[in-house]
C-alpha cells in the first residue's frame, strides 16, 4: 500500500471535497465576505482535511504492511488471526472480525475431520491386529503340517504379513513418534531378527546372505528399524534372480556415523528411476514390469528414516546391484527426542 494507490482508491472523497469548496466560496461570495476571509476559512479546511487522510493513511499503511509481512512470515497462514492486534479503524475492524470468524469455522471443521481420521486409525489398527490372530494360527499349522504342505504356501502366507505390517506402520507413521523407544541397540541383533523372520525364503529359495562388520551400537527404534530393514529385504526378494541370489549386509564407522549397507545382486534400478523411489505409489520400470511393487514400502522408509533422524539412499545399476545405505548419526539423539 502506497500513497498513490490509497489517492486513487480515495478520489471520489477529493472531488467532492474539492467541489464543496468550490460551493462554499460561492456562498460566501454571494453573501459578500471578505476574499482574504474566505482564503483563510478555505486555507484551515484544507489543513484539516489533509490532515484527516493522511492519518487514515497512515492507520491504514501500518496495519496492512504489518499483516502482509506477518503473512508471508508464517507457514501455516490460518495463524495470522493469532498474530495481528486488532485495528482502530472501522474497515480493520470489519476483516479483522470477519477472518477470525473463518479462522474459528475452519478450526472446527479441522477438528473434526482429525477426529474422523483418528478414529479410522484405530478401526484400521485394531482391525489390522484382529487379521494378524488368525494369521498366526495359519503359519502355526503349516510349520505343524510342514510335509503335507508347500514352502511355497508359507511364502505367500509371509507376503499376507508383510502386507499387513505396512498398512499398519503407514497408519502408524502419521505420529509415529508417540510410539517411539529411542535407545542404543546392537545393529547386529536387529539385523538378525530380521533375517530369522525371513529364515524360509532365504531356505526355500537358497538366498545367501553375508554378514560383516555390525557389531556397532545405534540410537534407534528397534521395533521401527526392524520393520524398514524388513521392507528393504522384501523389495530385495522380489528383484533378486532365481539362482545365485547373494544379499551383502555390512557396517562401517565414519566420524559420528554408523553407515549400514544392504547389497543384492538383483535386476538393479534404472538411473532415471532413482531420484524418485522413494516418492509414495511409484513403482518404477522395474514395478511395471513385473507388477509386484505398490511403492509404499520406501516411502514408509524414507518417511520413518527422516523421524528417526537417519538418513537413508539408494545406489543400484541396472543388472548389477541395488545397494540401500542407512546413516545413523550419534548425535541426533536428542533432536529426535524434542
Amino acid at each position: 500500500m502506497n500513497i498513490k494507490t490509497y489517492i486513487r482508491d480515495q478520489a471520489f472523497v477529493f472531488i467532492f471535497f474539492f467541489l464543496m469548496c468550490i460551493l462554499i466560496y460561492i456562498f460566501m461570495i454571494f453573501w459578500h465576505i471578505n476574499q482574504s476571509l474566505i482564503f483563510f476559512i478555505l486555507g484551515i479546511i484544507f489543513v484539516f482535511f489533509l490532515f484527516t487522510f493522511f492519518y487514515n493513511f497512515y492507520q491504514r499503511k501500518s496495519f496492512y504492511t504489518h499483516f502482509d509481512s506477518l503473512l508471508n512470515e508464517l507457514d501455516q497462514k490460518f495463524l495470522i488471526c493469532e498474530m495481528v492486534k486488532e485495528p482502530s479503524f472501522l474497515e480493520g475492524k470489519i476483516l479483522y472480525n470477519a477472518l477470525y470468524d473463518i479462522n474459528k469455522s475452519m478450526m472446527e471443521e479441522m477438528n473434526e475431520l482429525h477426529l474422523s481420521v483418528d478414529e479410522f486409525k484405530d478401526y484400521v489398527e485394531m482391525w489390522i491386529h484382529e487379521v494378524k490372530i488368525p494369521l498366526s494360527h495359519l503359519n502355526l499349522s503349516i510349520y505343524n503340517h510342514q510335509f503335507q504342505s508347500k514352502p511355497s504356501i508359507l511364502e505367500q502366507v509371509h507376503k499376507i504379513e508383510n502386507q499387513v505390517d505396512q498398512v499398519l506402520y503407514y497408519v502408524r507413521s502419521q505420529s509415529a513418534q508417540k510410539d517411539y523407544l529411542i535407545k542404543s541397540i546392537s545393529l547386529s541383533q536387529i539385523i538378525k531378527n530380521v533375517i530369522k523372520k525371513n529364515k524360509d525364503y532365504f531356505i526355500y529359495h537358497k538366498v545367501k546372505v553375508i554378514l560383516n562388520n555390525l557389531d556397532y551400537n545405534v540410537y534407534t527404534d528397534s521395533k521401527w528399524l526392524e520393520f524398514i530393514l524388513n521392507q528393504i529385504l522384501n523389495n530385495s526378494f522380489q528383484y533378486t534372480p532365481t539362482h545365485e541370489a547373494i544379499i551383502d549386509i555390512s557396517a562401517m564407522k565414519k566420524d559420528n556415523q554408523i553407515i549400514l549397507f544392504i547389497q543384492d545382486n538383483g535386476i538393479g534400478i534404472q538411473k532415471s528411476d532413482l531420484p524418485r523411489v522413494f516418492d509414495k505409489s511409484f513403482t518404477g520400470h522395474n514395478g511395471r514390469i513385473q507388477k509386484k511393487s505398490t511403492g509404499m514400502g520406501l516411502y514408509i522408509c524414507k518417511k520413518l528414516c527422516q523421524q528417526l533422524g537417519h538418513h537413508i539412499s539408494i545406489d543400484s545399476k541396472i543388472n548389477q546391484y541395488t545397494k540401500v545405505i542407512i546413516t545413523f548419526y550419534d548425535d541426533h539423539y536428542y533432536d529426535v527426542m524434542k
